[in-house]
């Protein structure tokens, strides 16, 4: 009974609490009046902040109407996401700033030119301040806190506000993740109860797969800042360099039982290339927040938990760029209350929290507003001292045969505004040549110099042997591309205004057969139109020369009789493929090569039109998956279905030539393993990758070695421990291996090395027989990055890449990512090669 009374007067402290909580009086600074014209959130979504869970048109109807009623805030669409929502970008400041906000604008831009910076005066010009919210969806305060920053913005009055509006231009970004905004907010409220239920079992607090943290293909928008991929970081990163903001926040939450933080965080893991004035600043900030947080009563923390090292996350983005970047990590409700270890956690209070941090930085900058714009401009100083003194003065890049994945990563160069220029003429570097017609070249003495250093770095020494994300990202290698480092600026050429991807056509009309060439990024999506179009197509098991050309392994043959279509209509359809997937296609009349097989020859195998599916839903990383399925729909234009673990017993796998079981941990019954032993027997082909591996070598669809690593803690204190194991994880790194360029699995590459990125402790033995390791790490494998010595040495000579017979069909595992982050271009044609060619394998 006693119990019983203790919950009932629980339950209606928390019922009082939050009723109180959803007043905006509750989030709002004390002592200040508001403009009675300007609309409060309520007035637009329907009820108050912090009652339910904002969705994302819900936000969009409340960022309108107060941009409609202040002359503080101009409000601009920048685009869409995958599945079509806005993004928008509210700038808030001074009525008379706005008069003047594209002289503002410019002179802003000016700090970073160290030849004219010299020119302003900065204690006269406004600081400006990038301020985004929940990039993650399903940690949603950030994004429900901007609505009440934005009505503070515009409705308070008095001497202060108007002072920090004199002299700040705020670039407030309400959803950074409107998709996965949209869809943690539905989950949220169609579970939430009248009376708020706090037991953490609930369903409330737990979504299904694959979450809303995400965006619509599942990818993690919080590390594409620096490769610039998606649609939405596309939007913010125009802005940003747009801008060039002094201050940018992002906005997150973690594990409900935490309290707040706020950077800096652990000094160690800083990357180098951050100026140590930077931290001391970000430092300074923080009191600002220490200050306002204490004055709500709010727990936090500093200096104990994540890093600044990667670039490719919006709290550290701006370190490389003349800013400070600043995470704020709030412990999350996941839902609208929840019981946590420091007592019940409303979403109110999580807002408030939110709000407060966004308002102290504010202040921060008001405060701090000299200093920070005196930091940025000293910083490009020192970036244009830095680049005279560069002995590398240049840095080439390039592919003969694959232009797409060249002209891919010029593309992201191009969006963070890195200059460069087309070759003066043909050269050789090392070895390599670099043709003019298919390369790039940067010069590194520019005012995003150490941007460019930041991108095409190799490292591997550090000072820390723990990372909060990868430790390397070195894009060249990322692209399979070759790039060297010049000592002369004497082969740049003209300055690329006109970025584009090289248009290509059918070379002649034929009546005999067409060849592609399988090493440009896009045959891919050219054999599956093909495919799909019933046409018959082959793939050149061995290399051979044809009208003074060489074909290389993996060339794909489409005869012109016994086709679906008349001669005739298959010209104009090849064109239509050749200009849709930006490559050649050559007509020949003779099937007699120069060297090496003939156009009739067995060695010219038929292709099976694939039919590809993924395993998705629960033990599946959303991640692996959502890169896979992008690839498949955006890239290659290739359908892909996603079969549900849920369902799987009800599904006839014999409408599929291929499952993909991307990164998982899986639980699956007796009766569906034996059943998709079943269809692999039949002919099918499953690819596995990462975890995936281990799950199929442990039921027996594929017989692996593995190469254990033991490492012994000695002189290890308890305090240590955490470091200790953490230094034994491979966070994120690049390695050379060597390819057998005659297995179909390496079809379409040109060079027998072959950079891959890993993340995983998977290390499998070679097989005995040595061509079934058509891919293999070398014996000094690492290129960039941390890796553990005793893994580092475990690493040596293993395999990323298995092969085997199951009946009829094929087996095959990948111990790593080929697709990571969308930007990992130089490894997709791994998978793409298993899908198409693995008959043959």
């Amino acid at each position: 009974m006693k119990n019983i009374f203790l919950l009932v007067f629980t339950f209606l402290n928390v019922m009082l609490y939050a009723q109180n909580q959803f007043e905006l009086s509750y989030y709002l600074p004390k002592n200040v009046s508001y403009n009675s014209k300007i609309p409060t959130p309520e007035s637009s979504i329907g009820f108050k902040v912090g009652e339910w869970h904002v969705t994302h048109d819900k936000l969009v109807t409340y960022m309108k109407a107060i941009a409609k009623a202040s002359d503080r805030i101009t409000i601009e669409d920048r685009g869409e996401t995958f599945e079509g929502r806005p993004l928008l970008l509210l700038t808030i400041t001074s009525p008379e700033n706005h008069k003047n906000i594209k002289s503002i604008q410019q002179n802003h831009l000016k700090l970073t030119d160290a030849t004219i910076s010299n020119q302003l005066n900065v204690a006269s010009m406004p600081i400006v301040v990038y301020q985004g919210f929940s990039i993650h969806g399903n940690e949603p305060s950030g994004a429900n806190s901007s609505m009440v920053l934005a009505y503070y913005l515009a409705a308070a009055e008095g001497s202060e506000i108007e002072e920090l509006l004199n002299n700040t231009v705020i670039l407030l970004d309400p959803s950074l993740n409107p998709d996965g905004l949209q869809r943690f907010a539905y989950w949220a409220n169609t579970n939430k109860s009248k009376h708020l239920n706090t037991d953490s079992n609930d369903r409330e607090f737990h979504e299904v797969w694959p979450g809303g943290r995400t965006n619509h293909y599942w990818f993690d928008m919080n590390r594409d800042w620096l490769p610039v991929q998606l649609p939405e970081s596309r939007a913010r990163i125009e802005t940003y360099r747009n801008w060039m903001p002094n201050i940018l926040t992002d906005h997150h939450e973690m594990g409900t039982n935490a309290t707040f933080f706020f950077q800096p965080g652990i000094q160690s893991r800083v990357h180098p290339l951050t100026p140590k004035l930077n931290q001391q600043l970000t430092k300074e900030i923080g009191n600002y927040h220490a200050k306002a947080l204490e004055k709500i009563g709010s727990l936090y923390y500093t200096e104990e938990s994540y890093d600044d090292f990667y670039y490719g996350k919006g709290s550290t983005y701006p370190d490389i760029n003349g800013g400070i970047g600043i995470l704020f990590e709030q412990g999350s409700s996941r839902g609208h209350a929840q019981e946590t270890i420091n007592g019940v956690l409303t979403f109110p209070f999580t807002i408030r929290n939110q709000f407060t941090a966004a308002l102290s930085t504010l202040e921060a900058a008001n405060s701090m507003r000299v200093k920070l714009l005196s930091y940025q401009q000293n910083f490009y100083k020192n970036v244009k001292k830095s680049g005279e003194k560069n002995t590398i003065k240049a840095i080439v890049f390039g592919a003969e045969k694959d232009d797409a994945k060249t002209y891919h990563l010029a593309e992201i160069l191009k969006r963070q505004k890195i200059k460069f220029n087309k070759l003066k003429s043909d050269f050789t570097v090392n070895g390599i040549k670099f043709k003019k017609e298919h390369s790039y070249i940067v010069p590194t003495n520019q005012r995003n110099s150490k941007l460019i250093k930041a991108m095409f770095e190799k490292r591997t020494k550090f000072t820390d042997s723990l990372f909060y994300d990868v430790s390397a990202w070195t894009f060249p290698l990322a692209f399979n591309l070759n790039y060297a480092e010049l000592k002369s600026t004497s082969n740049v050429g003209d300055l690329v205004t006109d970025l584009a991807l090289k248009k290509w056509k059918l070379t002649v009309k034929s009546s005999y057969a067409y060849l592609i060439e399988w090493n440009e990024y896009y045959s891919p999506k050219a054999l599956n139109k093909i495919l799909q179009k019933g046409l018959r197509a082959k793939v050149g098991m061995k290399p051979f020369s044809l009208n003074g050309k060489q074909f290389d392994y993996g060339t794909i043959l489409i005869p012109v009789q016994n086709q679906n279509l008349k001669e005739d209509e298959l010209y104009t359809f090849l064109q239509e493929v050749a200009n849709e997937s930006n490559l050649e296609i050559e007509g020949v009349n003779t099937g007699l090569t120069s060297t090496g097989i003939d156009l009739g020859s067995n060695q010219f195998r038929n292709i099976e039109k694939p039919k590809v599916a993924m395993l998705v839903g629960n033990g599946v990383s959303p991640y692996d998956a959502g890169e896979i399925w992008h690839l498949f729909d955006q890239r290659y234009e290739m359908n892909i279905t996603k079969l549900d673990l849920n369902y799987l017993s009800s599904i006839d796998f014999s409408k599929y030539t291929t499952l993909i079981i991307s990164n998982a941990k899986l639980t699956i019954s007796e009766k569906n393993i034996k059943k998709l032993k079943q269809w692999v027997q039949s002919g099918g082909t499953i690819i596995g990758f990462k975890k995936s591996v281990k799950w199929l070598s442990d039921n027996k669809f594929i017989k692996l070695e593995y190469v254990k690593v033991t490492v012994d803690a000695k002189n290890i204190t308890f305090g240590q421990k955490r470091d200790f194991k953490g230094a034994q994880v491979i966070g994120g790194a690049i390695f050379e291996t060597k390819l057998d360029r005659s297995h179909p699995v390496n079809f379409g590459f040109t060079n027998n090395k072959l950079p891959m990125f890993r993340r995983t402790t998977i290390f499998i033995k070679p097989d005995s027989v040595s061509y079934n390791n058509p891919i293999k790490y070398t014996n000094n494998p690492l290129l960039s990055g941390y890796i553990s010595k005793q893994n580092l040495q475990a690493l040596k000579n293993t395999v990323p890449f298995q092969v085997d017979k199951l009946g009829k069909g094929k087996v095959i595992v990948f111990t790593d990512n080929t697709n990571f982050r969308a930007f990992w271009y130089g490894t997709n044609k791994l998978l793409m090669n298993t899908v198409f060619f693995s008959k043959e394998m």
